[in-house]
């Protein structure tokens, strides 16, 4: 993703967690706060250590950054997104965990309306 659709500083992502709009599901935490002004959704991921070492860490981001590029037209643009990744994360496929983002943002009502239930997922 493009550095304007990232949340990159410290301070952006406190703000983000003090407002503390929470869903989860048993891979994905994903904290949200609206901001109208903004002509598009920026996303931040956090991969703890619990996930494992570097390896794991950066495997999981790459999917989770992977799935958020496939899911940008359906995602809301009006706000500032965070995805913390749970341990379970670790070594699933990437079906797995795009099915499993799409269920956490369906819960976070981040996806449009007009996204299908049936697209494909690969």
């Amino acid at each position: 993703m493009r550095k304007s659709y990232r949340v990159k500083k410290e301070a952006d992502f406190q703000t983000v967690f003090e407002n503390h709009n929470s869903v989860a599901n048993r891979m994905f935490v994903i904290y949200q706060m609206d901001k109208p002004s903004q002509p598009h959704f920026r996303v931040g991921i956090s991969v703890g250590k619990k996930i494992g070492n570097a390896v794991h860490r950066n495997w999981v981001k790459r999917r989770v950054r992977q799935s958020l590029l496939e899911l940008k037209p359906a995602l809301r643009s009006d706000v500032d997104i965070l995805v913390i990744a749970r341990p379970h994360a670790d070594g699933q496929s990437m079906k797995t965990i795009k099915y499993n983002l799409i269920h956490v943002l369906k819960l976070a009502n981040l996806l449009n309306p007009d996204y299908s239930e049936d697209q494909k997922i690969e």
